[in-house]
C-alpha cells in the first residue's frame, strides 16, 4: 500500500487551490505518459471540450468523474495525484493497471468550472438531470456510461464547511454514500458492494483522520446521477470532500481523497471487495450540519446593534476574483448558538481574540 509520506512526491503541484479550470490542466496532461490516452469526448454547452482519460488494461471497468458541479474541484485535484500515482512503475500501480480499466472525466462541467458555480452554463444542476437528460453535459455522461459499461461508478464531489460528523465536534472532511435505488433504500446486491467498498475506505481513512469520516444522507432522488446509475445496477461510490482545520484550500482533502481512490482501485484489482462488512457500513456516522466557519460570542461587547444577542455565526461566500477565490464572511445566524461549532472561534470578552478579531478587517468591519 502507498506511504502517504510519499504523498508530496506524487502529488500534481501544476494544480492547487480551490479554482480549478480544464484550461489549467494543461500542462499536467502534456507529460502524461503512453499508459494513459487523453480525448475530446463532447463538448458544454458554451462547446468547452469535455475530456476523458482512459488508462488500465484490466476487465474490470471502473467510470469516475469530477467537477458535475463546477465549483467543487478538490477531487479533481486528486484525481491528478491518482494518475501520477498509476504513472510510476511500481508493483501497486502495475497491479491496478493491470486488473482494471479506468476512464475518468476530470471536469465533467467546464462551463460551470469557468464560472466558479454549481450549475451549467444553462443554470441546471446536472446532477438533478439523470432523467431528463436535458443537457449536453448529461447526455455526454450516460452516453459515456452506456458504452463502457463499468462495473464500478465514482461520482466525486466537495462538500461545504458546514458538515460534521454525526454530534461530533469534527469535521467531515470526507463523506461517502452508497447511493440508494428505491423509496424504501433497501439493499440490492450491488448497492451492498458499494457499501463494503466504502467500508474498506473507511478504514483506513480512519488511521489517518480518526474521526473525520462521514456517511452522506441517502435519501432517494431518481433525478441524481447516482441513485440512477445504482437503479442500472452498476455499484456507485459518492465521494464527498470536505473541510478539515484551517483547510480552505482543501490541500489536505485532497490527499485524503486520493487516498481513499488508491485504497479503492487497490481492493478491487485484488478482488477483495466482499470480504468486508456490508453492515458496518452503517456504523460510519451520518452527516449533520452543525459547522459555521466562524462563531464570535459574546458578540454585544463589541456592538450593541445586535441587540444583546449571544452570539454570531459566520459562513464565508466563495466569491470568484479574476483566477482567486475570496472568502467574504456573512451573517448566518445571530442568537444563541449553543449546539453549534466553529471552525474558528472568537470571544469579545476575551482581549486577545479581541485584538485578534479587529485585525480581520473583513470580518470587523461586518459586525459594527
Amino acid at each position: 500500500m502507498i506511504n502517504l509520506e510519499r504523498y508530496e512526491e506524487i502529488k500534481e503541484n501544476t494544480v492547487t487551490g480551490r479554482y480549478v479550470t480544464l484550461a489549467m490542466l494543461g500542462a499536467f496532461l502534456d507529460k502524461t505518459t503512453s499508459k494513459f490516452t487523453v480525448e475530446t469526448i463532447g463538448v458544454s454547452v458554451l462547446k468547452k471540450e469535455i475530456l476523458g482519460i482512459t488508462l488500465g488494461h484490466g476487465p474490470v471497468k471502473i467510470l469516475m468523474w469530477s467537477q458535475m458541479h463546477g465549483n467543487e474541484s478538490t477531487t479533481t485535484k486528486a484525481i491528478l495525484d491518482l494518475i501520477n500515482f498509476l504513472g510510476e512503475n511500481s508493483e501497486a500501480a502495475e497491479s491496478i493497471l493491470g486488473a482494471c480499466t479506468i476512464k475518468i472525466i476530470p471536469v465533467l462541467n467546464p462551463d460551470g468550472a469557468m464560472a466558479y458555480t454549481r450549475v451549467n452554463a444553462n443554470g441546471i444542476d446536472l446532477n438533478r438531470d439523470a432523467q431528463n437528460l436535458s443537457q449536453p453535459e448529461s447526455v455526454l455522461l450516460s452516453t459515456v456510461y452506456d458504452n463502457f459499461g463499468p462495473d464500478y461508478c465514482f461520482n466525486l464531489h466537495d462538500q461545504r464547511t458546514i458538515f460534521n460528523v454525526g454530534n461530533s465536534p469534527n469535521p467531515a472532511t470526507v463523506s461517502f454514500l452508497a447511493p440508494t435505488h428505491d423509496e424504501e433504500r433497501s439493499i440490492s446486491a450491488n448497492r451492498g458492494k458499494s457499501m463494503k467498498l466504502i467500508v474498506a475506505m473507511e478504514q483506513e481513512l480512519q488511521k489517518v483522520v480518526p474521526g473525520q469520516i462521514g456517511r452522506f444522507d441517502d435519501a432517494f432522488n431518481a433525478n441524481c446521477v447516482g441513485d440512477s446509475f445504482q437503479m442500472k445496477g452498476t455499484p456507485t461510490v459518492l465521494f464527498e470532500a470536505g473541510h478539515t482545520y484551517g483547510d480552505y484550500q482543501r490541500e489536505k482533502t485532497r490527499k485524503y481523497i486520493f487516498y481513499a481512490l488508491v485504497v479503492a482501485l487497490r481492493e478491487i484489482s485484488n478482488d477483495q471487495v466482499e470480504k468486508y462488512d456490508r453492515d458496518a457500513y452503517f456504523s460510519i456516522p451520518e452527516n449533520n450540519k452543525l459547522f459555521l466557519d466562524i462563531i464570535i460570542d459574546n458578540v454585544v461587547g463589541l456592538n450593541k446593534k445586535y441587540g444583546g444577542k449571544d452570539s454570531a455565526g459566520i459562513l464565508y461566500k466563495e466569491v470568484l476574483e479574476g483566477s482567486q477565490i475570496n472568502f467574504e464572511p456573512h451573517i448566518e445566524k445571530l442568537g444563541d448558538l449553543k449546539g453549534y461549532f466553529g471552525h474558528k472561534t472568537y470571544n469579545c470578552l476575551d482581549k486577545r481574540d479581541l485584538d485578534q478579531l479587529i485585525n480581520d478587517k473583513p470580518l470587523y468591519n461586518l459586525l459594527v
